[in-house]
């Protein structure tokens, strides 16, 4: 609809409409809340959770029209047949960029239950938008310094048990939920620290998605294992409001979640442990290839590129 308009002005009518979007429907996700929070009936305050969630699917599809009118990106998304929104679904992600979320609820949109994401404690004070998440039943995570760890043991099992708490929630409605495995955003500078294995990728984190599956595993339809890829190099939500990026690739492959690793106990069985790191080490090395080969098509279609250019 915009798309013929200048880039200024595309630029405005994206970032306006985006935060006046934000603001129309937080206004009827915290009055929902409200009344959430006063009413003592389980059974309605799980009928409320899902209005809730209805709420938060219309805010995102108003964001997506948005996007898709303001912006000229080509989005090139393979693996989503089968897909179904009445079915459990645990979503593992790389992480690259701010503008990883707005794609991936972009791709999964009204495709997937509504989609929630672990968070650090911290986000919940984010105006607005921290209190929306809680709301939502978004689960808030404690981070601790290996240093933290070492000095008190005890501390991880706080995440335990929040992760936890937020699965019992979502026992009862169709939820997808999504971790970025890697624990932070991709940069060159965290790879060489942690002197990753991985050439596009940083070391994967087993234990958030060890007590989730601990939590729900029986009630996962399956594992939507994501690779986001942006050929055109480190952007952000910023870039995409600007029109710098041009292209999103994201590639889903729906995996079977082993039924050794529903059972277990991660935290106490020291071979159940080694299995599932082993397991999650072999998705990050197909993960890490696919990147590769999506780098190499982007090389050759850029120097297609070039050598069309007439001299």
């Amino acid at each position: 609809m915009f798309i013929s308009l200048p880039l200024f002005l595309r630029t405005a009518i994206g970032i306006g409409g985006l935060v006046a979007n934000t603001l129309y429907w937080c206004t009827a996700l915290f009055a929902v809340t409200f009344v959430k929070l006063v009413i003592p009936i389980p059974s309605l305050r799980r009928q409320l959770s899902q209005t809730l969630a209805r709420i938060a699917q219309n805010w995102i599809g108003v964001n997506n029209w948005l996007i898709a009118n303001t912006q000229n990106v080509r989005w090139e998304i393979t693996g989503m047949e089968g897909l179904n929104p009445r079915r459990w679904y645990l979503v593992l992600s790389n992480h690259i960029s701010g503008l990883d979320i707005p794609v991936l609820q972009r791709v999964f949109h009204r495709r997937v239950p509504f989609l929630r994401f672990f968070l650090k404690q911290e986000l919940i004070w984010v105006p607005i938008l921290g209190q929306a998440w809680w709301a939502l039943d978004y689960p808030f995570m404690q981070r601790h310094s290996p240093a933290e760890l070492a000095k008190n043991p005890d501390l991880r099992l706080q995440d335990v048990e929040a992760t936890r708490r937020a699965c019992d929630k979502f026992r009862f409605v169709p939820t997808a939920i999504l971790n970025f495995v890697e624990g932070t955003r991709f940069t060159q500078a965290k790879h060489d620290k942690q002197q990753s294995p991985y050439r596009n990728l940083l070391r994967p984190k087993a234990g958030g998605i060890a007590y989730a599956i601990s939590a729900m595993g029986s009630q996962f339809t399956s594992l939507l294992d994501v690779t986001i890829h942006y050929p055109d190099g480190d952007v952000s939500l910023w870039d995409m409001t600007r029109g710098r990026v041009r292209r999103i690739v994201v590639h889903v492959q729906e995996r079977a979640i082993p039924h050794e690793f529903i059972e277990g106990d991660y935290s106490e069985d020291e071979e159940y442990r080694t299995h599932f790191k082993v397991w999650l080490n072999q998705m990050w090395e197909e993960k890490d290839a696919l990147l590769d080969r999506l780098k190499l098509a982007d090389s050759s279609l850029s120097a297609t590129e070039q050598v069309s250019i007439p001299a």
